[in-house]
C-alpha cells in the first residue's frame, strides 16, 4: 500500500464527515440482485406453520409460497432455494422418496416455473431430508456414510429436480466426486445448461441446528454429526482443495457455508479462483440475530443490513439468507 502524508495532511475523518462523501467511497453495495432466500416447504393447502428456533420464518405449503415469490419478484430477488419437509412416513434407508417425480420438490418447482417463469428456482440436492437416520447419505451397518452409492442416488434427484424446471441445483451433500457425476448425467441427459451450485466449503458446525428443526431431520439424527463427509472447522486450506476440484468438475458456481464465521475463507475463494462465489448466512446465525434483537440488544435493520454488507467485503457475489425478503424491501425503499 502507498504511504500517505501523514496528519495533518491527511485527515481521513475528512471523508467521513457527510452522508454524501461516505456514500462516494463506499467500496462495497449490498442489492437486491445479491440475496437468494432459502424456502421451507410442506404438504397441504393454504398453511404456514411458524419455526420456533427462527423467529419470522415459516415452513408454507405450495400454494402460500407462489405467495411468497410473487412479493420477491416485486422486490427484485433472483432465486428461491427450496427445502422440503418430508413426511415421516416417506423417508427411508435409500431415500427414494428424493427422487419421486410426484414428490414435494418438484410439484414446487412445477407450481412456480409456471406462476413465475422470471423468478429462478434452486434446489438442494442432498438425502438428509428423505432418510430415516438424518444423514445426506446412504449408511452402512456401522452407520458410516457410503459415497458411490449416495452419488447414483443423488444423481437420480437432480435428474427428477430439473425435469421439474429446476434452474439450479445445488448439491450440499459433500461427497467426493459429486459434481463430475452430476455433470456428466447432465450432459448425457441433455441439460446442457442446468447451473451447479456447489456447497463446496461445508463446514461440520453447530450452526445448523435450527436449519435442522425447520426440515424436521434433527430427530432423526438422534445427537450424530457429520464430521466424516463435511469440513474441519480448523481448516481452510481443505476449502481450497475442494473448490478446485468442484471446478474442475463442473461447478458453475461455489459456495461456503456457514457465512460470517467464515468470511476468511470466502474471501481465501474469491481471491484465489476468482469464479462466482456464494456464502450461506444459515439458521443459526440467524437466529442468534433475531434473539438479540427480540431481547433488544441490537437494533434489527441496521444489524441484518451490516451482517449482509459483510458477506459483500468479503468477496460473496451472492448471499443465501432468511433475511432476503426483509432486506430487499429496505433496499426498496432507500431507492
Amino acid at each position: 500500500m502507498m504511504n500517505r502524508a501523514p496528519y495533518p495532511n491527511t485527515r481521513l475523518r475528512r471523508m467521513r464527515k457527510h452522508d454524501f462523501t461516505r456514500r462516494l467511497m463506499a467500496e462495497n453495495h449490498l442489492r437486491s440482485d445479491d440475496l437468494i432466500l432459502p424456502v421451507f416447504i410442506m404438504e397441504g393447502e393454504g398453511k404456514r406453520e411458524t419455526v420456533p428456533s427462527m423467529p419470522g420464518v415459516e415452513r408454507l405449503t405450495i400454494d402460500e409460497l407462489l405467495k411468497e415469490v410473487a412479493e420477491l419478484v416485486e422486490l427484485g430477488v433472483p432465486v428461491i432455494d427450496l427445502f422440503p419437509v418430508t413426511n415421516p412416513a416417506a423417508k427411508s434407508l435409500l431415500a427414494e422418496e428424493a427422487y419421486n417425480p410426484q414428490g414435494l420438490i418438484p410439484r414446487a418447482i412445477r407450481a412456480v416455473k409456471a406462476a413465475f417463469p422470471q423468478m429462478g428456482v434452486m434446489t438442494d440436492v442432498a438425502l438428509d431430508p428423505y432418510t430415516t437416520h438424518g444423514q445426506d447419505g446412504i449408511i452402512d451397518d456401522d452407520g458410516y456414510v457410503l459415497n458411490d452409492i449416495t452419488i447414483d442416488i443423488l444423481i437420480k434427484q437432480v435428474l427428477c429436480h430439473v425435469e421439474a424446471g429446476a434452474d439450479i441445483i445445488s448439491p450440499s451433500d459433500m461427497m467426493d466426486g459429486r459434481i463430475g457425476a452430476m455433470r456428466q448425467a447432465l450432459e448425457e441427459a441433455g441439460h446442457v445448461n442446468t447451473s451447479i451450485m456447489a456447497y463446496s466449503a461445508k463446514y461440520a458446525s453447530a450452526y445448523y441446528g435450527p436449519f435442522r428443526d425447520a426440515i424436521g431431520s434433527a430427530g432423526n439424527l438422534k445427537g450424530g454429526n457429520k464430521k466424516t463427509y463435511q469440513q474441519d472447522p480448523a481448516n481452510s486450506d481443505e476449502a481450497l482443495h475442494e473448490i478446485a476440484l468442484d471446478l474442475a468438475e463442473g461447478a458453475d458456481m461455489v459456495m461456503v457455508k456457514p457465512g460470517m464465521p467464515y468470511l476468511d475463507v470466502v474471501r481465501r475463494v474469491k481471491d484465489e479462483f476468482r469464479v462466482p462465489t456464494f456464502a450461506y448466512q444459515v439458521s443459526g446465525e440467524y437466529a442468534m440475530i433475531m434473539a438479540a434483537v427480540q431481547n433488544g440488544w441490537l437494533a434489527e435493520k441496521e444489524t441484518i443490513m451490516e451482517s449482509l454488507l459483510c458477506f459483500k467485503r468479503a468477496g460473496a457475489d451472492g448471499i443465501l439468507t432468511y433475511f432476503a425478503k426483509q432486506a430487499a424491501k429496505w433496499l426498496k425503499e432507500a431507492q
